[in-house]
């Protein structure tokens, strides 16, 4: 949902109080549409995020952590430039409005004091970042507003800056008491009550209009009472941050306990709406950025995997037809067997089939234009022509289910994979494999090995997590100790785990929350309890010629495990 103007109220009093004052160390660009800037106050250094991304418009503290661009966008440099070192001197939301607009205490290039703004527009579409310099001129915007757009709103460098134009409703702040209750009485009664909020007050988030309708069971008459009662709280400052969870995915959030969903949904409560939203959107953005960028190369990925099953059902379709080879043989025994009863011409062979025990008779078809001697041998010939079919094919059917679970491997890995590094070691890997060509004349990239995912338990070993397949390899085969634990889960597709023990058998704490975190980075994620297979590395050894990420184990135990999101976050280092 987006961040409503009420939730914005609430969340600018709360960084009002631990921003002002605080001065900005660094500015980055993590992505084309948000900004982190590095702050360093009264309170301690916080990360200030601001979105100005379609659906995703917002300002909040954080504690994400994201990988920036190898070269920042121009927009980042720009305001590094006139931003770095400068002072929050005060933060407001104009108007009610969802914008919030940050005053900055910085200096110019001859040194002198001058204030300069930061505006973040939040509204739909339109939202956008805009550097106002001290003469109310804009320096420049993340999302430039050409001639080509509204008539009504230019965002360009050089220009005055102006407030977005207000909406055409009555502004719910602003109105009183007897004031909503009038317009309640006159309402046209075949609205729903919803809509009719919806179109008549700004401030008011879909959400909220829809919570106000359940709260007055739909009825006009008894709406006035909820109206005041919402203003009362808004007007106190009595804020609740609360999300809204659809199977433990978060749904929407607000400023007051959601009531109308029952409970179809849970709602969790949060200490402050910048640890809300920045838990809301950590956690519905993930899969998506992620899906992003791993777009081109999963769907690159799973071409060929559709291209490799369908090789493959021709190909077992083919083997089942070697399965009738025999019966070609014995008619050809039974043909050279009766050679002195044919001559050429004859369409067929009727005899006594002496594999049977009763002897009975059957008629073998023959081709009139060959002799009997032809027809024979063409019976063993294909006969053979079968039997190498089979042999061949069951060769290749064996390569190619090895290399479809390979990549199925790889969509798994793409799918959980945290960072645009992640996907190049993918790519790379697909490189090195053969499933994707390098590019003619392109340099040989230099980048630097990542290190595994690294845990630490509850009882202070450390756990080690392969990001890729080939990681998985260099994990298990070279940094590992052979008296190290290994884990991994059964018959799912997934990362390789080892626990640094250093020769001791592991806690059983350890194991299980090893176990946990086996499941929890395999595509076991969402499966509820998974059967997590253990044993010493010494047990596991990597076949010769095998795929990337492939082993086999022996003498391993079984313990069933289920993945935990909050567990892996907890121990995560």
């Amino acid at each position: 949902m987006p961040l409503d103007a009420i939730c914005l109220s609430a969340l600018t009093a709360e960084l009002r109080e631990k921003l002002e004052g605080a001065k900005i160390d660094k500015v980055q660009q993590p992505e084309r549409d948000m900004l982190i800037l590095s702050l360093r106050g009264r309170s301690g250094n916080s990360r200030l995020l601001i979105a100005a991304g379609a659906g995703n418009a917002r300002v909040h503290l954080t504690g994400e952590s994201m990988e920036n661009p190898a070269e920042p966008p121009m927009f980042c440099m720009l305001l590094r430039k006139h931003l770095v070192g400068a002072r929050i001197a005060a933060l407001e939301q104009p108007e009610h409005e969802r914008m919030l607009v940050l005053d900055l205490d910085t200096r110019d290039e001859m040194g002198d004091l001058s204030r300069k703004r930061l505006a973040v527009e939040m509204i739909g579409r339109s939202a956008n970042v805009i550097l106002v310099g001290t003469d109310g001129r804009i320096i420049d915007c993340m999302r430039r507003m050409d001639f080509a757009g509204d008539a009504d709103r230019r965002l360009l460098p050089g220009m005055i800056y102006r407030l977005p134009p207000k909406q055409n409703k009555r502004d719910f702040f602003s109105s009183d008491s007897e004031t909503r209750r009038a317009l309640a009485d006159s309402a046209d009664r075949e609205i729903p009550v919803d809509k009719w909020l919806l179109d008549n007050f700004s401030g008011l988030s879909p959400l909220i209009c829809r919570e106000l309708a359940f709260r007055c069971g739909g009825r006009f008459e008894t709406l006035p009472e909820q109206l005041d009662a919402l203003h009362d709280t808004v007007a106190n400052g009595e804020f609740t941050p609360y999300m809204l969870l659809d199977e433990d995915k978060p749904r929407d959030f607000s400023f007051m306990p959601i009531r109308q969903y029952g409970g179809s949904m849970k709602g969790e409560g949060f200490d402050s709406f910048s640890a809300l939203l920045d838990a809301f959107y950590a956690r519905r953005d993930r899969a998506e950025r992620q899906r992003r960028r791993s777009h081109e190369l999963s769907r690159s990925v799973k071409t060929m995997r559709d291209r490799l099953v369908r090789k493959l059902a021709g190909q077992t379709e083919e083997l089942q037809r070697t399965t009738g080879r025999e019966e070609i043989r014995k008619n050809a025994e039974l043909i050279t067997a009766n050679m002195y009863r044919l001559r050429k011409g004859d369409r067929e062979l009727c005899c006594e089939d002496y594999y049977q025990p009763d002897c009975p008779e059957v008629k073998i078809a023959l081709d009139p234009l060959k002799t009997p001697q032809q027809n024979a041998a063409a019976m063993y010939k294909e006969y053979n022509k079968l039997k190498a079919a089979e042999e061949h094919l069951t060769v290749l059917i064996d390569q190619g289910e090895k290399q479809l679970d390979y990549l199925n491997s790889v969509l798994e890995e793409l799918a959980r994979a945290e960072t645009e590094k992640d996907i190049s070691d993918i790519r790379r890997e697909l490189m090195e494999t053969g499933y994707i060509k390098k590019a003619k004349g392109a340099k040989p990239e230099r980048i630097k090995a990542q290190a595994p995912l690294r845990f630490v338990s509850d009882d202070g070993l450390e756990i080690l997590i392969g990001r890729s397949n080939t990681q998985n390899d260099e994990l298990t085969t070279k940094l590992a100790r052979r008296t190290d634990y290994w884990l991994h889960t059964q018959k799912v597709h997934g990362s390789h785990v080892i626990i640094r023990c250093d020769g001791l058998e592991p806690p059983e704490r350890t194991l299980e929350q090893a176990a946990s975190l086996a499941v929890y980075y395999s595509q076991g994620r969402d499966g509820g309890k998974v059967p997590v297979d253990y044993t010493m590395v010494r047990f596991v050894r990597k076949p010769s010629g095998a795929l990337p990420g492939k082993v086999i184990y022996t003498d391993y135990k079984t313990m069933l495990a289920q993945a935990d999101e909050a567990l892996a976050q907890r121990l995560k280092k």
